[in-house]
């Protein structure tokens, strides 16, 4: 008796066909772009000077290895991205949590909060906070704009959170209370650290919205990456080399954030890294 796999014929492998014909595209649309760039710039008569942006990056002298102007404005950019997204995770999970109350003063503050934020361009809130509230609070502007990133991306953090304890299986909430837990153990042994696995993919795109809105800073007179690219543009005219420059570095941050998060999502779901 010919069992199944003999009477199944057997399906040609398409993966490395279809790894050629993605990979033919890929490289037919980055030649396309590459050919409309040199066109571009050859009708612009535009002289390409890679060679000079390599000092804004990194310098050897005589006192020594120091890093360049834009990796400087990199360390800025970083820095400021931290600490944003610690007080986003902060304000994301309080707001998330102040809409679960049952106190309707608690649910109006989250929500009003939430409509203002959500509704108005980023780049007025870091205005108003630099122009309006930092000057009353004697706030630097290193701060003001970590506040109002902050609270920007908190905004969006909190929809993501409150998905992720919502989505959590009536069971369980009905499991923590029959063994006496109050709110607060509840949350911290039962329920967050089932939503936190579920909302780590949607908490990194929000992440990386807020590196690449980070750049917003510039305009409060902060040396960060952006602006660091803006002011040698502006004294070296090197246009398209600084800000292709500006924007691998940006790329390579945001990927090195997926991967990091990418690895803790395994390591929650008990998978190997």
């Amino acid at each position: 008796m010919q069992t199944n796999s003999q009477l199944t014929p057997s399906r040609p492998n398409k993966l490395p066909i279809v790894a050629i014909v993605d990979t033919t595209k890929y490289l037919a649309l980055m030649s396309g772009l590459i050919w409309l760039l040199m066109i571009g710039t050859d009708r612009l008569g535009y002289n390409w000077q890679w060679y000079r942006i390599p000092q804004y990056l990194w310098q050897v002298t005589d006192q020594g290895f120091s890093w360049g102007l834009l990796m400087q404005g990199l360390g800025i950019t970083l820095e400021i991205t931290c600490i944003s997204m610690v007080l986003m995770l902060i304000i994301g999970l309080g707001t998330a949590l102040l809409r679960m109350t049952d106190s309707w003063a608690a649910r109006g503050v989250a929500r009003v909060y939430m409509e203002l934020i959500r509704n108005s361009p980023l780049l007025i809130q870091i205005f108003f906070i630099y122009f309006v509230v930092a000057p009353i609070l004697d706030m630097s502007s290193f701060w003001a704009a970590i506040i109002a990133l902050g609270l920007f991306e908190g905004a969006y953090a909190s929809e993501i959170f409150r998905a992720g304890i919502t989505s959590i299986d009536k069971g369980q909430w009905e499991a923590a209370k029959s063994l006496g837990m109050g709110p607060y153990a509840m949350y911290r042994h039962i329920i967050l650290p089932q939503a936190i696995r579920r909302v780590l993919p949607p908490l990194t795109s929000q992440a990386v919205s807020l590196v690449k809105d980070s750049a917003l800073v510039s305009t409060v007179a902060i040396l960060d990456l952006t602006q660091q690219g803006r002011m040698i543009d502006a004294e070296t005219f090197l246009t398209f080399e600084i800000w292709f420059t500006v924007a691998a570095i940006y790329l390579v941050v945001t990927l090195a954030l997926s991967a990091v998060v990418k690895i803790l999502e395994r390591r929650f779901n008990g998978l190997n890294p």
